[in-house]
């Protein structure tokens, strides 16, 4: 097939053949990329059923977008032949690594800790690999992991690749359950990477024999080696890690691949924080929990926003126990009103308990019900319910955060119960206006905006020391200067005069660290000033994801992209469903030159809420930059309709298309549009002195950038990526000099 063309595709060399069929390097013809194609078996996709599950799961693997997993870009079938479009990676296999000779302990440890980020991406869209192994593992040359052949695992034929059947998976590395035929889960995964670790540490396999039948029985029957018996210098840390991924019995196994991420951070930081245990397990894995959205029993239904409210309180309380593991917010409000069975839901979390309750309001009065049920059987582990007045609404949440620790038996240290019943403030009508001023918050819209300040100074007009009210004030100030198309000459100000006021108040407050930094590296421009809030936040709680995805966006201007995609991955990992995370991680990719991940991330976002603001946005830019002008100007249209209308970044990006497509003529008009509405209204500077450079009048450029550093443009801050990304000021040496104005490297 060398030479020939299938479809838009190119093959050029041959990469490999295995059970599943062939795999060749190619070129994408229509978009100039290299890609993998892999040609799959007619004995591989078997009868019509077959086919149509291989589809379903394939496309499910389209969807995974993670820095660990091999994207997908497309299932397609040409000239009688199914095929995957594939992102070429360049570098090995890890198989040929290891034969190379075994790896070092942090390598190891490493590599290990960035397969089970990849597979905690997937595991949370409720999809199991069942074919980790060396060989689907490949390494680029920066040391990066790409999982590969996700989704395809069960539909292999052979032996030696995997079993059809009632095994799934390539037999050396096939968990116990698997062999039996009995039903799987992620645990299943975890196993597998446990015998990858294990050959990376020692050279071979824990598992072997002669035939399978050997095989097979060594994995249901025997115990493995020490890996030290082989390899004196291993840590016994890291071996009880690795005898706790192959430990037969599935529930005596990591709960989850964070879990496995945990383990392995602790080994890098030469932390003892793991248990012995024996090689064949027996050790339960840590309690964890998921708390789910009150649903409002109240008469009028008004009450939606302290429903949120209390689960979001008890989630932010149960987060400071230790060895207590909490499914994120985002997490657990996907199942909002969703009625969906308890063990779906654990299995999908990764979680082996949910909360979930119903608050009553009348009058003065409230009644809350919470019940903490097993996911493994569906059964009631702890009940109560709770008839207050509305001012011991704080006393309710102690009760419940305490009695769920105490139900869940972690060993609970005295500064992990004073944090757990730490109150944000005394004056329960203060807090039911700041949990009305956040429900607003979320909304993202300038009426939004100006509600939740509206109840966040209510709230402080009742309770003047409410420290997380003056974070509330600051969030949603600096908000406004993204969202809006027209926000407050002193908005920023505001921001910054509340975020300092919460920190008077209250130094220890992650939140308000966090909102400060914000404002120094998106206004101020003061780096170091920056990274010292970020990392006072994250060390305060490094569950706040917020911090670690404000903190990205520093390191994208002041260290690089892939630092920045390094805090990301970060933020995503605590709050998987972010709407702004996803969409922000996109522009990220952006930067970064990795397009099509890019678009994938994007499209992601748009399938959770169709109409996020600026989604449509970063993906015209993309699309833009890629020189697919039709694609753009389709997505800025969506756009304005997300937005209602005219808008400047809109507007600023249209003629920024028409520039680079060769409608000099439109592409001036918009320039004039933006330059004279920003004579009499809001339009971002940095959005004026792009399209001057696409237009290529570089002095009228360079003069907007001054403007927009002068005036504290907010989107200056992400706008210089475009710089980088693409070089609208085509290596003119003025920009090294204005980018040293701002204290950044060229």
């Amino acid at each position: 097939m060398i030479g020939t063309t299938i479809s838009h595709y190119r093959i050029l060399e041959k990469l490999g053949e295995g059970g599943m069929g062939v795999v060749y390097r190619a070129e994408d013809t229509k978009l100039r990329r290299p890609v993998a194609l892999k040609f799959v078996s007619p004995r591989v996709l078997g009868s019509g059923e077959e086919q149509v599950r291989f589809l379903r799961e394939a496309q499910a693997a389209a969807a995974l977008n993670h820095p660990s997993i091999c994207t997908v870009h497309e299932i397609d079938e040409a000239d009688g032949l199914t095929f995957i479009a594939m992102e070429y990676v360049e570098g090995q296999t890890l198989r040929a690594r290891i034969d190379s000779g075994p790896l070092s302990m942090d390598e190891s440890a490493r590599l290990a800790s960035r397969i089970a980020e990849g597979l905690a991406a997937a595991h949370s869209k409720g999809i199991i690999h069942r074919d980790i192994k060396p060989s689907n593992i490949l390494l680029t040359p920066t040391g990066q992991v790409r999982i590969t052949d996700f989704g395809l695992a069960r539909l292999s034929g052979t032996t030696e690749i995997t079993r059809r059947g009632t095994m799934t998976g390539t037999l050396a590395y096939m968990s116990p359950e698997q062999i039996r035929g009995a039903e799987i889960d992620h645990r299943a995964d975890i196993w597998s990477l446990g015998v990858v670790l294990y050959e990376m540490l020692t050279g071979r396999r824990p598992f072997r024999g002669e035939r399978d039948g050997a095989v097979l029985y060594s994995i249901l029957n025997e115990d493995a080696a020490r890996p030290s018996d082989t390899r004196p210098d291993v840590v016994a840390l890291l071996e009880r890690v690795v005898f706790r991924m192959l430990s037969k019995d599935p529930s005596s196994r990591h709960a989850d691949a964070e879990e496995v991420i945990d383990d392995l951070a602790g080994i890098a930081s030469g932390e003892e924080t793991i248990a012995p245990v024996a090689p064949t397990g027996g050790r339960e894995s840590r309690p964890s929990v998921a708390v789910l959205p009150f649903a409002d029993m109240s008469p009028d239904r008004d009450q939606e926003y302290f429903c949120d409210g209390m689960a979001e309180e008890l989630i932010n309380a149960l987060t400071h126990v230790d060895r207590l593991r909490v499914s994120s917010r985002t997490s657990s409000f996907q199942f909002k009103g969703g009625g969906q069975d308890i063990r779906d839901i654990g299995r999908k979390l990764g979680v082996r308990s949910v909360l979930e309750g119903s608050v009553r309001k009348a009058g003065a009065r409230l009644r809350i019900t919470a019940q903490l049920v097993s996911c493994a059987d569906g059964c009631h582990i702890w009940s109560e319910r709770f008839d207050r007045d509305m001012e011991d609404v704080f006393a309710i949440q102690d009760e419940i955060s305490l009695a769920i620790v105490d139900a869940l038996r972690p060993e609970l240290l005295g500064e992990e119960r004073a944090k757990l019943v730490r109150h944000p403030t005394a004056d329960p009508e203060a807090y039911n206006l700041y949990l009305q001023g956040r429900w607003f918050w979320k909304k993202r819209t300038h009426d939004g905006l100006m509600k939740a300040i509206e109840y966040f100074e209510r709230a402080i007009s009742v309770a003047p020391d409410f420290a997380l009210a003056y974070t509330g004030i600051a969030d949603s100030y600096n908000d406004l200067l993204d969202y809006s198309s027209s926000p407050p000459d002193d908005a920023f100000e505001r921001a910054r005069s509340a975020a300092l006021r919460a920190l008077e108040i209250d130094d220890t407050l992650p939140e308000a660290h966090a909102s400060l930094g914000l404002l120094k590296s998106e206004h101020e421009w003061d780096w170091d000033g920056a990274e010292r809030e970020f990392r006072r936040a994250i060390g305060l709680n490094p569950r706040y994801a917020s911090a670690h995805q404000w903190y990205a966006h520093l390191l994208l201007n002041t260290v690089g992209p892939e630092e920045a995609l390094e805090e990301y991955r970060r933020a995503l990992e605590l709050e998987p469903h972010s709407l702004s995370i996803n969409r922000n991680y996109g522009y990220m990719l952006l930067a970064a030159g990795r397009d099509d991940e890019a678009i994938a991330v994007l499209r992601r976002t748009l399938e959770m809420e169709p109409d996020f603001i600026y989604t449509h946005l970063i993906l015209a830019m993309v699309h833009a930059l890629r020189g697919m002008f039709d694609e753009a100007l389709a997505e800025l249209l969506e756009e304005e309709r997300v937005v209602g209308g005219w808008h400047p970044l809109v507007e600023g990006w249209r003629g920024i298309v028409q520039a680079l497509s060769g409608s000099i003529g439109p592409a001036e008009d918009t320039l004039q549009r933006l330059i004279e509405v920003s004579s009499r209204g809001y339009v971002p500077a940095s959005q004026i002195a792009l399209l001057c450079f696409a237009l290529d009048r570089r002095d009228e450029g360079f003069e907007w950038l001054e403007r927009a550093r002068t005036r504290g443009d907010a989107h200056l801050f992400l706008s210089l990526c475009m710089f980088r990304r693409r070089a609208f000021a085509g290596g003119d040496l003025r920009l090294a000099e204005f980018l040293a104005k701002l204290g950044l490297e060229p």
